[in-house]
């Protein structure tokens, strides 16, 4: 017998391109993060882009067009796939640092969806942590990406906006309504 509350959603799309005025020569690791109810059928969960530089245009955009596909199923909506962005680029010594951080949910309903995600970077919480920082040319970051996705200790993370990354998606689900969930792109009244 089939399992009845099994569903499937399938994500394909790109980062499509960032915004980040002051800086060139910028490269984005993503992430999908998903609950514990979900599983990975098929696609890839991480991966790096190429570095890339800006347009030469009046909009000076970072053009990656990098591919986003996974299918993964679950039995609970809770844990809906999110998507984790970690844009990097060199400082003056040639070393790798964080630009931003960002994350968002990936749509609920189905069809073709348009996302801005607003990045944000760690900021020192003292002037003797902002001293040392500049002193040895190393910024606060986080040790993982991911943490961006969780509740625990943000409280306490001081942050600073910088920058926006836009990215198109298209979500496609399987047995949702089998499942026993609704989802529709019309609102009743």
């Amino acid at each position: 017998m089939a399992d009845n509350s099994l569903f499937l959603v399938m994500i394909t799309g790109q980062v499509e391109s960032a915004d980040f005025p002051l800086y060139d020569d910028l490269y984005c690791r993503i992430s999908v993060v998903y609950g514990a109810d979900w599983l990975l059928v098929s696609g890839l969960e991480e991966g790096t882009s190429q570095i890339t530089k800006k347009t030469k245009d009046e909009k000076q955009k970072f053009v990656w067009n990098f591919p986003i596909e996974v299918t993964l199923k679950s039995t609970n909506p809770y844990g809906w796939p999110r998507l984790v962005l970690a844009v990097y680029g060199l400082d003056s010594f040639g070393r790798d640092v964080v630009r931003g951080y960002g994350s968002v949910l990936f749509p609920l309903v189905p069809g073709s969806h348009k996302l801005q995600m607003p990045m944000f970077v760690p900021e020192s919480t003292s002037l003797l942590q902002k001293f040392t920082s500049w002193l040895l040319g190393t910024r606060p970051e986080f040790v993982d990406p991911k943490f961006v996705t969780q509740s625990d200790g943000r409280e306490v993370t001081r942050v600073r906006s910088q920058g926006s990354v836009s990215i198109s998606c298209n979500i496609m689900t399987k047995d949702v309504s089998t499942a026993g969930y609704v989802v529709s792109s019309a609102v009743k009244t």
